[in-house]
């Protein structure tokens, strides 16, 4: 059940999921991947950030936002904190990224993340490069 504070992505993993991207990570509602994609985790994404409800981005355009993103696949879970920013749009209709850095664009979903692409549990991105299913839970505090 998805509530105001609370989104869900569905993607899939793709066998060019390498995840050795050290500032980013990104879901992307495409249905392919090149091997120089070395921040996404994820394709074919059911949602993206102009999909987001109302309610959960204006909780992210706090900058006092907390933000927990929960992956899980093939029964491996890892967790990024962040934080939001009033400049985040949520604009985006193809993908969306999570960055360490405190840069925004209309892909960004959270910045000052605690981990990217290159440090996520490495059974995870296995899992991922082998085509599991990927869902990953946003929620904002």
């Amino acid at each position: 059940m998805t509530h105001e504070c609370e989104q869900v992505v569905q993607a899939r993993g793709h066998e060019h999921v390498s995840a050795e991207h050290a500032s980013t990570f990104e879901l992307t509602s495409d249905d392919w991947l090149t091997p120089a994609g070395d921040c996404i985790l994820a394709v074919e994404a059911d949602r993206t950030p102009a999909d987001f409800d109302e309610a959960f981005v204006t909780a992210c355009q706090d900058a006092d936002a907390h933000i927990t993103v929960t992956f899980e696949a093939a029964g491996v879970e890892d967790v990024v904190e962040g934080r939001g920013h009033p400049d985040l749009t949520f604009a985006d209709d193809r993908s969306l990224v999570g960055r360490t850095s405190d840069y925004v664009d209309e892909r960004t979903v959270l910045i000052n993340a605690n981990k990217a692409a290159a440090d996520l549990d490495r059974k995870l991105v296995t899992a991922l490069a082998r085509g599991a299913p990927l869902t990953v839970t946003f929620r904002v505090d």
